[in-house]
């Protein structure tokens, strides 16, 4: 009986602690990393400070399990939807498609939460900057991992330039979530979507393994219309 109780507040325990970081995400992405705490978490979400504390330790403790979960949201909506299609241009388009539609439909709703993070961190050191800088490299290998798979395929040119092409790719990506957060519009995706097309066309052996054009978008609304009024629970 003493094991199956502890087994109990071990679930229950994992359960508050993913209660918690899917409400400290959506913070983060929003008002920054260190517009989070444990006291304001513990009253938001109806939770004892103390137990908030025993899970995290710190405010440090709390930012660095933030972005692991971050990491994890990440892998969910950008990395595996790239990874079920073939390597090749195909893939390489879907990881595209895939980065926009995270931004775009405010999988967290201060859009990209790395963008955010890492302008927040990016001068500073430690631990926090260290997990941002390691998120980031992480995310840049893979897109060139992707470009590379496609290079080997033989669908984009042997003497493509595979990380200045990486460095394109994101920074796109990058800007259209940035105008997207600050104009609360999505005209900058298309915009983004464009240029990524016409500069791995120029790349390509075959560019009609590309789309020829944009699929039909839906009307261009406020981002923070399709917003939640509070983030939801995992």
């Amino acid at each position: 009986m003493t094991s199956v109780r502890a087994d109990g507040r071990v679930e229950r325990g994992e359960r508050t602690r993913q209660l918690i970081l899917g409400r400290a995400v959506q913070i983060a992405s929003v008002e920054g990393l260190e517009g989070l705490s444990l006291g304001r978490l513990a009253t938001e979400l109806g939770l004892s400070k103390s137990g908030v504390f025993a899970l995290f330790g710190s405010k440090e403790g709390l930012q660095l399990a933030t972005v692991r979960s971050a990491v994890a949201v990440y892998v969910d909506h950008v990395l595996r939807p790239t990874r079920s299609v073939p390597p090749g241009l195909g893939r390489l388009w879907r990881m595209c498609e895939a980065w926009i539609a995270y931004s775009r439909d405010r999988v967290f709703r201060g859009g990209c939460f790395f963008y955010a993070a890492t302008a927040e961190f990016d001068a500073r050191g430690g631990k926090v900057h260290d997990a941002l800088a390691s998120a980031q490299t992480g995310w840049v290998t893979f897109v060139e991992q992707t470009i590379e798979e496609a290079r080997a395929t033989g669908e984009l040119a042997e003497d493509t330039d595979v990380c200045q092409l990486a460095f394109e790719v994101i920074a796109l990506l990058e800007l259209a979530n940035a105008e997207s957060v600050l104009q609360n519009n999505n005209l900058g995706y298309e915009k983004a979507a464009r240029a990524i097309l016409v500069r791995l066309r120029a790349a390509a052996t075959d560019p009609a393994r590309l789309p020829a054009c944009l699929p039909a978008q839906p009307p261009s609304h406020p981002a923070s219309a399709h917003l939640p009024a509070q983030p939801p629970s995992p």
